[in-house]
């Protein structure tokens, strides 16, 4: 854990976080950078039980001008997870059509209104996968700026704010024709270019007309990997994008360009846009050996995007609205008959709303698992002599100390959540009803984290059978309390149990965890609050969304 004078002075000053430096209101920095003294350096550092929040840390007094800063031990720590650039490759799921055959992200819209965790699990899809499909909203007109504005805003464009998909007797665009679309992104003509798209199916009854998507960063992955030069010139060279129409009336026409390459990267070469739209793109104009090059790349990358193995097919059906980041997948059609019914109505909006909406189910997601271990978890823990939420503190830290993974330490931190969650208490366990909190606390938390938080919070009631059947002396171990729950929970495993549970995917962990349970039970050991846990948990809800 480091100490303050250990880290760099003017990041550490420049976050500090008291009233004279942030304003208490908005907790915006209150100073420039310029207005820190010159040769800024620790003076003093006291270690404190409640420097910051309650939580144990620091306080810094500032040489030369004897400014004092406090710091939680838990921000000063080095962060489990690296910040990210959720917009870059590396913090999403690549994909070919394979790997979501059957299996498209995808909720009922009433799901999606009504539970923050099914909206957050969506949301998340469009975030990590590129897109997510709802079911069954509402066949109305404009409803599909109803979907937008539940993470966000609008965007509205020479379109409008919203635009028709269907046959137009004279289209300014393809898209308005029964015409086969290949994949393209849309509006690469702008900069900034709209960065996610939305469209709500109210008719599909022609023959053709289906969906297709592919995964452009993943395509871009495998351009770098097969062809190094190839990604390398699609990343240097700009390509003109335009679009134009006449309009009609007085200040009724459109002009749009926008230079821009085929493939983004950020400044640590890692993939961050696609822009990739035939119809769009305008006369390259480079010296010859620039422009063969060009073109022997963009024709590789085109080829590449074709590849049946990454276009993933599928027919939006009435009710069905497709979200999907507009710089990162590809969209295409297939020709369907002009006499046909076909009907989507779309809109633009951007990814910054849909990332600080899941920014705020996560943030209060964690503040319900906050409020249960100060309100039920401040609760006896069913004959020791700690509270339950000490205990599950306790185990956590115990777990962190080990070394053990993000994961991990989460579910020995969540392990026994299930008991305010059932229909049976933990007091209904101390009479004699096994309350089954193991799997009651891995179904709840399955809204918001992933199995390897989940399955060994499940099974960590298995794990104490488990040891007791084929450890000798740690049945010895065992609280009396743990002692009486065990035979309630069906005593030690048979031989049979024992080798199926072993040989389980997750069983490793739950032991892991079980040890830790049955060591958290100290009241005079320290515990740190649920605050210090609080980045951990926040880093696994963004990272390892729940499938």
């Amino acid at each position: 854990m480091p100490n303050p004078a250990s880290l760099p002075a003017l990041w550490l000053r420049d976050n500090c976080g008291c009233a004279d430096c942030r304003d208490p209101r908005n907790g915006q920095k209150l100073f420039q950078i310029t207005d820190l003294p010159d040769g800024l350096a620790v003076a003093t550092e006291t270690r404190l039980a409640d420097a910051a929040d309650g939580a144990p840390g620091w306080e810094v007094v500032w040489a030369p001008d004897g400014h004092r800063s406090s710091y939680a031990e838990s921000w000063l720590a080095p962060q489990r997870q690296p910040e990210r650039d959720r917009r870059a490759e590396d913090a999403k799921t690549l994909w070919q059509a394979a790997d979501l055959a059957g299996a498209l992200p995808s909720a009922a819209w009433t799901d999606y209104r009504n539970d923050p965790a099914v909206r957050l699990r969506i949301l998340d899809a469009v975030g990590r996968l590129g897109f997510a499909v709802l079911r069954e909203v509402p066949l109305r007109e404009g409803q599909v700026t109803e979907v937008a504005e539940t993470f966000g805003f609008v965007r509205e464009t020479n379109y409008g704010r919203i635009f028709e998909v269907r046959v137009e007797q004279n289209p300014n665009n393809l898209a308005f024709t029964g015409e086969r679309i290949t994949p393209h992104t849309d509006n690469p003509y702008r900069d900034p270019v709209p960065t996610l798209q939305l469209l709500h199916c109210l008719v599909n009854s022609a023959e053709g007309g289906d969906s297709g998507l592919v995964d452009g960063f993943a395509a871009a992955a495998l351009l770098r990997e097969q062809d190094p030069g190839a990604f390398e010139v699609l990343t240097r060279t700009p390509v003109p994008f335009g679009f134009s129409d006449s309009g009609s009336g007085s200040g009724g026409g459109t002009e749009l360009t926008a230079h821009r390459p085929l493939i983004g990267t950020d400044p640590r070469g890692r993939v961050r846009e696609i822009r990739f739209n035939n119809r769009s793109i305008g006369t390259l104009r480079l010296p010859a050996a620039d422009t063969d090059a060009f073109y022997t790349a963009y024709r590789g990358f085109a080829r590449l995007l074709l590849r049946p193995e990454l276009q993933l097919d599928f027919r939006l059906a009435p009710g069905d609205c497709l979200i999907f980041d507009n710089t990162r997948l590809l969209h295409a059609r297939t020709a369907f008959a002009s006499s046909g019914g076909r009907h989507l109505q779309g809109c633009y909006a951007d990814l910054d709303g849909l990332f600080s909406t899941t920014d705020v189910l996560r943030r209060e997601a964690l503040d319900q698992l906050a409020a249960l271990f100060a309100e039920q978890g401040s609760a006896e823990y069913f004959g020791e002599e700690v509270t339950q939420a000490q205990h599950m503190l306790q185990a956590g830290a115990l777990a962190e100390a080990a070394g053990a993974p993000a994961e991990l330490v989460a579910a020995t931190l969540l392990h026994d959540l299930g008991h305010f969650h059932g229909e049976a208490t933990g007091h209904d366990l101390m009479r004699g009803t096994d309350n089954r909190h193991s799997h009651t606390g891995a179904d709840w938390l399955a809204q918001w984290f992933g199995p390897a938080v989940t399955e060994p919070v499940r099974l960590h009631v298995a794990a104490k059978r488990y040891l007791c059947a084929v450890e000798p002396g740690y049945f010895e171990l065992l609280s009396p309390a743990s002692v009486h729950t065990l035979a309630v929970q069906g005593g030690p495993m048979t031989p049979a149990e024992a080798e199926e549970f072993a040989a389980g995917r997750h069983g490793a962990d739950a032991v892991r965890l079980r040890r830790w349970d049955e060591a958290a039970k100290d009241p005079q050991a320290p515990t740190p609050d649920f605050g210090h846990f609080r980045p951990l948990l926040a880093a696994l809800l963004e990272t390892h969304p729940p499938v």
